[in-house]
């Protein structure tokens, strides 16, 4: 069957909330796209356009637009961004539009916008192209902020948890931040709980999930609206193998030690190694940094242990030179090559979906950490639902002990659990590929939004 483009190449805009957990998994959704015959322009700030690495494909492209200002949205100054943001970023990416639409031989014929800027779908339509919804949260985060969008739960959760999708209980504790403790940030708060502000006038909603994984909360979200799950969106090598040269995203704010991260790694023996990370933006306290020095140091375990340039000053004196023989700290790690590692046994965890999923695909258990938004509910489905990972649990005053990490890791990599946890995580690691494989959930998701456009 011929393409009925009209123009030329069939195109589609892939706009990110810019932050780089949510441009990842959309950049790695772009390349899955780009292979099967479609022209991506993925639209991001000036901030980050200049922080990606030459793609591979020549099929995808990098576009700049404004979104009033010159820092990264941190917790910090969340507030202050997103008013400029959303003021000055539809005009941006108007134009953008309009000026691709104005090209020869361009047909672009869908906006894929990031769920927490639901306002991208009018300019889709202002525009008479599709509309793609895409959610980088997990779809059981998803289906809590969806529920409470619409008053079948009202915030903040009040009692011991809920029930939702006839999924297991869920604790206080599991639920999202942002449900859980109404106030603390009010612009995230509405930015998560608003992606349902038109999610059903949306043409299509991706999620980067795969099905097996969340059959129960896809089941749910399906029966209000049709979802399709599109991941994990992690680069091809540590999935299917099908886009070649595919081993990172091609974005990263922090450079990474990669070389002296894998000699170190390749001088221990399998399974020998935690590997510890909070992610990009978690900020620990001095006291909580050093009850995880002491815990690291009590579990006699190798340690690989990512702590960022601007947390390095909370670390205990003399740390580094302390455990110069069992640790290697390092402000940045190529985070998939590391968790890949045949010496990695266990990863210490913030919970992040990203994370979390990477993980997974590469069957590595979990200590799982989480600190807010989602993480919590993400350790739920390490933990619980998974069934690959233990959680930790935290004193009176929220703080994580040396004990408990030490324990956390024994548990893991030599307790009763051990086997166990690494039998489900290899389980786990089978399925997520078969997902990706050509016939797999995900993998028929995607070709089949992809013929849409190319054949309608």
């Amino acid at each position: 069957m011929e393409s009925k483009a009209s123009k030329g190449e069939v195109h589609v805009i892939v706009f990110p909330y810019p932050i780089q957990g949510h441009i990842n998994p959309m950049l790695q959704f772009s390349k899955q796209l780009a292979s099967r015959g479609l022209k991506v322009t993925l639209a991001t700030t000036s901030t980050f356009s200049s922080k990606f690495k030459k793609l591979k494909s020549s099929s995808i492209t990098i576009e700049t637009i404004s979104d009033g200002s010159n820092e990264v949205a941190t917790p910090e100054n969340v507030d202050a961004y997103i008013e400029k943001f959303d003021v000055v970023a539809p005009r941006s990416l108007s134009q953008l539009i309009e000026q691709k639409i104005g090209f020869e031989h361009c047909d672009v014929r869908c906006l894929i916008y990031d769920s927490t800027i639901p306002w991208a779908l009018d300019i889709a339509k202002k525009f008479n192209i599709y509309g793609a919804s895409f959610f980088t949260q997990s779809c059981l985060v998803s289906l809590i902020y969806y529920q409470v969008y619409h008053g079948i739960l009202s915030v903040p959760i009040q009692g011991p948890g809920i029930c939702v999708a006839e999924m297991p209980f869920i604790e206080a504790t599991d639920l999202p931040s942002f449900v859980r403790q109404v106030g603390v940030h009010p612009s995230l708060e509405k930015l998560v709980i608003d992606q349902f502000s038109n999610y059903g006038e949306a043409d299509w909603r991706f999620f980067n999930t795969f099905e097996a994984l969340e059959s129960k909360a896809v089941k749910w979200m399906t029966n209000q609206w049709p979802v399709k799950t599109i991941g994990p969106c992690i680069p091809s090598t540590y999935l299917d193998k099908r886009l070649p040269d595919d081993k990172d995203y091609g974005l990263s704010l922090f450079e990474a030690q990669t070389d002296a991260c894998i000699q170190w790694l390749d001088a221990r023996e399998p399974t020998s190694v935690v590997y510890i990370s909070m992610g990009s933006l978690a900020s620990l306290g001095r006291e909580q940094m050093g009850e995880i020095a002491k815990g690291l140091q009590k579990s006699n375990k190798y340690f690989l242990w990512v702590v960022r340039s601007s947390e390095e000053n909370k670390l205990p004196m003399n740390f580094k030179e302390n455990i110069s023989e069992k640790g290697l700290i390092v402000n940045w790690c190529p985070q998939l090559e590391v968790l890949a590692h045949c010496a990695v046994g266990c990863f210490v965890t913030h919970c992040g979906w990203n994370s979390t999923l990477e993980a997974i695909s590469l069957g590595v258990p979990m200590v799982a950490f989480p600190q807010w938004t989602d993480q919590p509910t993400n350790a739920k489905c390490i933990v619980d639902f998974g069934k690959i990972g233990v959680r930790v649990k935290v004193d009176k005053r929220g703080l994580l002990t040396a004990d408990e990490i030490e324990f956390c890791i024994q548990e893991v990599m030599d307790g009763k659990q051990t086997k166990e946890i690494k039998n489900t995580a290899t389980k786990w690691r089978h399925i997520s590929k078969q997902a990706t494989e050509k016939g797999g959930s995900s993998d028929r998701n995607i070709e089949e939004f992809v013929s849409k456009l190319l054949y309608s």
